[in-house]
């Protein structure tokens, strides 16, 4: 009998033969959750402020809001004056009926139902104050981004734990970019000191509520692997090969499950031909496989449809044929 789409992917998160190799995301219902819609801009391309007062633009056709903070607009103007600036969006009066709604219909012997958490720990803190000023009160003012951080986090484990009550998810997509193609945004000891103890509370609230934790930062992170594995990340997802990925599964020991390994900016232009994209998905499945506890996939949507298709299509086909040929002992 074929395996639902949720029994294949759980296959390969356990190690075991799946019936094929694809993105984890393929078997994930997202539900739209009133905590992300209040959070959530226009897609109009115009200047909108976000449940936590941050100005944003979404821009039409883009896949998701920005923050456009200026000296004048930020919420955090000053990291020491935080507790009198920064107002925490409640989350208790919020109407959950849809989304108990969008929950209950999910066959969840075919899938999985997840809730999507934006905005971690980093990106808020930027969010709240603009990238540059963020990074001077991370070295400079410590104790105070520290507090700030501490307070975003107690919402944050609040929040999934009003998510677990009304929607029962199998899985949370926990979104917070940690860095850039190039590098991490901050030095990786101040990322321990900061940002890992807290998100390892956060991990433990997520498991304590029966979830999957699934963590999205489409970047670099390779040098803080093995923090992630301590933190309790179950999935790594939006695993972009300028990372060294085959050296990251052998530094985890296959304790990291991952997402990604295709190049998506490297294949979504318009005159990107089928090939291109065909060739980077094999490659993709070709060295990343082999080591298990992989789901080749794109680690951000490509935005052009015909190429995303082109891409959906080949991982389809060549993520069974692969399954077939390269069986597990």
């Amino acid at each position: 009998m074929e395996m639902t789409p949720r029994e294949n992917m759980m296959a390969i998160f356990a190690g075991e033969q799946p019936a094929y190799y694809n993105d984890f995301q393929s078997a994930v219902k997202i539900i739209l959750d009133p905590v992300w819609m209040s959070d959530s801009v226009p897609e109009d391309g115009l200047e909108h402020k976000d449940s936590w007062g941050t100005v944003c633009i979404r821009a039409i056709g883009s896949p998701g809001k920005h923050p456009h903070v200026t000296p004048e607009n930020a919420v955090v103007k000053d990291i020491e004056e935080w507790k009198s600036q920064l107002v925490i969006p409640s989350y208790k009066d919020l109407d959950w009926s849809k989304a108990e709604e969008q929950a209950a219909a999910v066959d969840r012997s075919q899938y999985f139902v997840e809730y999507f958490c934006a905005q971690g720990l980093f990106e808020r803190s930027h969010f709240l104050m603009g990238m540059e000023d963020a990074f001077c009160a991370y070295l400079e003012e410590p104790e105070a981004m520290m507090e700030m951080l501490e307070a975003i986090a107690e919402y944050k484990k609040a929040v999934i734990k009003e998510a677990a009550f009304h929607l029962h998810p199998d899985v949370i997509f926990f979104q917070d970019d940690w860095g850039s193609k190039q590098n991490l945004f901050l030095p990786p000891d101040t990322w321990r000191e900061m940002i890992k103890p807290l998100q390892a509370d956060i991990a433990k609230t997520i498991h304590e509520c029966g979830m999957l934790y699934v963590h999205h930062a489409d970047c670099i992170c390779e040098p803080i692997v093995e923090d992630m594995v301590e933190i309790g990340i179950d999935i790594w997802q939006g695993v972009i090969p300028q990372n060294d990925i085959v050296s990251i599964q052998e530094r985890t020991g296959g304790k990291l499950a991952m997402i990604g390994g295709i190049d998506g900016p490297a294949i979504d232009d318009e005159s990107t031909p089928d090939e291109a994209i065909i060739n980077e998905v094999r490659r993709c499945v070709d060295t990343y496989c082999p080591a298990g506890r992989f789901f080749p996939g794109a680690p951000a949507p490509l935005l052009r449809k015909r190429n995303s298709d082109v891409l959906n299509a080949e991982l389809d086909s060549y993520g069974r044929e692969w399954a077939e040929k390269h069986p597990i002992a």
